[in-house]
């Protein structure tokens, strides 16, 4: 009589268990699927924003090098000192390339995910 008993616990046991295992997989697939929309969501913002900005930059920088030959009526003298602009800029944020780097988008990205 015992026996049965201790046979019917551990088969509700295993049950239990196995269910608990299937609905643990199934929450983990659903978490995994949320990061994955989320990351491919926040990247397509920021390529989209990106983009956006290049292509202001790459009109603003025809426009001043346009003004700038004008006024000193020299053309490509004026897109040269945009160039040299752009070097400078360049040169910069080859500097400062630690500070913008891992760390600040690691941060960012941090607060996105894990602040639900």
């Amino acid at each position: 009589m015992a026996f049965e008993e201790l046979k019917e616990n551990t088969e509700f046991i295993q049950e239990n268990i196995h269910d608990y295992i299937k609905t643990n997989v199934s929450y983990y697939k659903l978490l995994g699927f949320k990061i994955a929309v989320k990351s491919i969501s926040v990247i397509l913002k920021f390529s989209i924003i990106f983009i956006c900005l290049i292509i202001v930059l790459l009109f603003c920088s025809v426009a001043g090098a346009l003004a700038i030959g004008k006024y000193i009526d020299n053309y490509p003298l004026g897109f040269l000192i945009i160039a040299g602009l752009f070097l400078v800029i360049a040169l910069f944020l080859i500097v400062l390339k630690s500070r913008i780097g891992e760390k600040p988008v690691l941060k960012k990205f941090s607060e996105i995910f894990f602040n639900d």
